[in-house]
């Protein structure tokens, strides 16, 4: 009977081995970017009509932006146009678009593809790690950052700009779209710009 325990307890447990461990949600949402590399080729920020919901310019091109939202949809179905443009109907004068574009009612074509606004809706779906009273180096957000984690700079202490985390060890390491296409680079290469702060979104375990 012990025999037949141990052989039993043994199989049991070869076989749970063989099957593949779960990834976490910041580990889905960082595959899900970093499968974008050599898809997304180039980078074009025109103004462009696209359906609602789940709307989207082609692959092949896009914003920094577009790597999020793409990388959500993939892994979760979790559509931030959507997401985004519902929330700004409900409290437009929570978000920036009147003071920086000139806009008087949501936009679902573009709203979402605005950091800016990403921003703001992250900040109150509460996913929001910390904000720097005053922006550090691009590299210098605070640790542990996690793999999976929106990061948000700007560049030349100016341009929005979003990233995601994509590696912590042995350095770390984001997907985004800076000009190139999808791509992934250290994090230190963001130290001459600015840290804004950091997400952890969506709340998924």
């Amino acid at each position: 009977m012990q025999r037949r325990t141990f052989i039993t307890s043994l199989i049991a447990t070869w076989l749970a081995a063989q099957l593949p461990l779960r990834a976490s949600a910041g580990q889905q949402l960082a595959q899900a970017a970093r499968n974008q590399i050599g898809v997304t080729l180039n980078y074009d920020p025109r103004y462009v009509r696209i359906p609602y919901p789940n709307g989207d310019v082609p692959r092949s091109t896009g914003v920094c932006a577009d790597v999020i939202l793409r990388a959500a949809r993939d892994a979760f179905h979790l559509d931030l146009q959507k997401l985004v443009h519902e929330d700004m109907l409900r409290d437009f004068a929570a978000y920036p678009a009147r003071r920086a574009w000139g806009s008087c009612e949501p936009d679902s074509n573009i709203d979402h593809r605005r950091v800016l606004n990403l921003e703001t809706y992250w900040q109150r779906a509460h996913a929001e790690l910390w904000r720097a009273p005053n922006p550090t180096p691009g590299d210098q957000f605070p640790q542990p950052l996690a793999i999976g984690d929106i990061v948000t700079f700007r560049l030349d202490s100016r341009l929005p700009h979003v990233a995601i985390v994509s590696a912590i060890s042995p350095q770390p390491k984001v997907v985004h779209n800076i000009g190139n296409g999808a791509e992934e680079t250290e994090l230190a290469a963001f130290h001459p710009h600015q840290a804004i702060a950091p997400y952890r979104w969506p709340k998924i375990t």
